[in-house]
């Protein structure tokens, strides 16, 4: 018998989509009730909520984007038309991390809060947390990150001890508290999990293997299932290392890795409908192995700020829709972000797979990189101009020759020719314990 947290992992399509039907009738009804953004919305494009019966006819629902949210925000202060509730019901205030733009806002119920501890108590669980477990919280906990107290309190529903420093305490404090509490788990953003790994020896005087971290979980950002970046976050730490995958506007984990690690499960089955789209067309992709798309998601038990296929902008490869663990919830690993795709002469560039190719490299290269955007909008006819950082052990008559490698590998691999400017430690900022922006825009 399958090993998880919650049955409906479990299910096959045909009784899961009766379920979330059944969800998504119920959500429909509290959304055309209580929420002024959608009946204003469905009423301009002419649908009929009560029509949708099956989450098969969500195709008929148009999409909802973060402009409209922000503009539903600005015009409907302090948290938007789409609050369906009272606000003396809420029980908390999150902020999105606003790495595509200003931050906005969002209501919780304590039903809602349960429900976000539901979906990430069984990533959790995938990743190998037991009820008792002590783990050291490394996500950030300021700004309303969601991956913050929200992470703690979900934690806390799957019955972990939890140790609240959070990320912005440094390295040095999480290796310190890591040494002295022994966690067998700490969750973390993978360049963090990298950055406190190598620096553990300097920190302890000894290396981070040796603290007692069995299971890694990473998320908040792509790369955690990046070969290269998890075998060394695995070395480094001499633990296990799962990758997760959410959205702050309708469930921070929606995607969790389990002990396979070949890829993230969908886990929030009976709680969120996903989908994926082709991102120019909107047009139906189907969740089959090897397909591309981005990844929409419809909240299905939701009081407070509920979203329907909502566009969360993550471009996801489908890698499998079995796993020896007996989960059947498709398995993902997150390419990038829609809205941080380049063109370059025709071509499509992923910033994270530039990244990719920099980690190779390693130790000759750090792997931090930027791809600096002298351009405007996501497109350009001249050469990229692509930032890493090199090892300082390089020596100054090497670094020409490592830089016709590192072109020449872009080049053959993403089929681009990048202009490469190759910069000491200290010029590009270290990895943060949120989102690490890969794009940075000169104009």
């Amino acid at each position: 018998m399958a090993d998880v947290l919650d049955e409906i992992e479990t299910w096959d399509l045909p009784r899961l989509r009766e379920h979330e039907s059944s969800m998504l009738r119920r959500q429909l009804a509290h959304v055309q009730e209580n929420s002024l953004f959608y009946r204003e919305k469905m009423a301009d494009a002419g649908v009929d909520l009560a029509s949708v019966r099956t989450v098969a006819d969500l195709r008929r629902v148009p999409f909802t984007d973060k402009e409209e949210l922000r503009r539903s925000l600005a015009d409907h202060p302090p948290l938007g038309a789409h609050l369906a509730v009272q606000a003396a019901d809420l029980a908390q205030i999150q902020a999105t991390s606003g790495t595509s733009g200003t931050p906005s806002y969002f209501g919780l119920t304590q039903h809602d809060l349960g429900v976000w501890g539901a979906a990430g108590a069984r990533a959790f669980y995938a990743a190998g947390a037991r009820p008792g477990d002590l783990v050291l919280h490394g996500w950030g906990m300021s700004k309303g990150f969601a991956g913050g107290v929200p992470a703690v309190r979900v934690l806390q529903q799957l019955g972990c001890v939890v140790i609240p420093i959070g990320g912005e305490a440094g390295a040095e404090r999480l290796l310190t508290v890591a040494a002295s509490l022994a966690p067998k788990m700490f969750c973390t953003g993978p360049n963090f999990a990298l950055h406190a790994g190598r620096i553990a020896e300097q920190v302890l005087g000894r290396p981070a293997s040796t603290l007692g971290v069995e299971r890694i979980v990473v998320g908040g950002e792509p790369g955690g299932g990046v070969p290269e970046i998890r075998s060394q976050i695995e070395a480094l730490w001499g633990a296990t290392s799962c990758e997760t995958l959410g959205n702050s506007d309708v469930v921070p984990m929606v995607f969790g890795e389990c002990l396979e690690r070949d890829g993230m499960h969908f886990i929030a089955q009976g709680l969120v409908h996903i989908e994926l789209i082709d991102p120019a067309t909107g047009e139906d992709v189907p969740l089959e192995t090897g397909a591309h798309g981005e990844l929409v998601m419809t909240a299905l038990d939701r009081e407070a700020s509920p979203l329907l296929r909502f566009r969360t902008r993550d471009h996801l490869e489908v890698l499998a829709t079995t796993c020896a663990c007996g989960r059947v919830g498709p398995k993902v690993r997150c390419v990038g972000r829609t809205d941080d795709m380049l063109i370059v002469r025709g071509v499509n560039v992923w910033p994270s797979a530039i990244r990719e190719i920099a980690v190779s490299f390693q130790p000759r290269l750090t792997g931090n990189m930027r791809v600096i955007a002298d351009f405007p909008g996501h497109s350009t006819k001249q050469r990229l101009h692509v930032r890493m950082e090199h090892g300082q052990h390089v020596s100054p008559d090497d670094l020409a020759l490592l830089a016709e490698e590192v072109e020449r590998r872009i080049t053959q691999v993403l089929a681009f020719r990048p202009r490469l400017e190759l910069v000491p430690v200290g010029v590009l900022p270290e990895a943060g314990v949120n989102k690490t922006a890969l794009v940075e825009r000169s104009i």
